[in-house]
């Protein structure tokens, strides 16, 4: 974004080829493809389960991203961050010891001793 020309309200034409060209920057590109793969992935996992087994695992996403960002981008993360990470997940947990309506399939509930009878 840094090579981009600053954006200015002044002139609402710059602004939109401003907004064109950011767009289609490849790394932006390719962040906005990533994002849409997630939003169809996400529908799908919630149009085949409750959101007590979806919930969790999206969750577990910002965990990954806090560590990947700290330890491979090298970015400082504030104890606020933390913070706010941990209390997500603690709200998570509570969502996913509710009640659900999906139902676990039988052959992940029987061990292969007892499939096998």
């Amino acid at each position: 974004m840094r090579d981009l020309p600053a954006i200015s309200l002044a002139h609402p034409g710059e602004l939109i080829a401003s907004l064109i060209g950011a767009v289609f920057t490849p790394w932006i590109a390719a962040g906005i493809a990533l994002l849409i793969g997630f939003f169809a992935s996400y529908l799908t996992a919630l149009s085949w389960a409750d959101l007590t087994f979806v919930l969790p695992a999206t969750a577990f996403g910002n965990v990954i991203v806090a560590l990947l960002s700290r330890f491979w981008l090298h970015e400082p993360i504030s104890t606020a961050r933390w913070a706010g990470i941990l209390l997500i997940t603690v709200g998570v947990g509570f969502v996913a010891q509710g009640p659900s309506r999906t139902e676990i399939p039988a052959e992940v509930n029987s061990s292969p001793e007892v499939a096998a009878k």
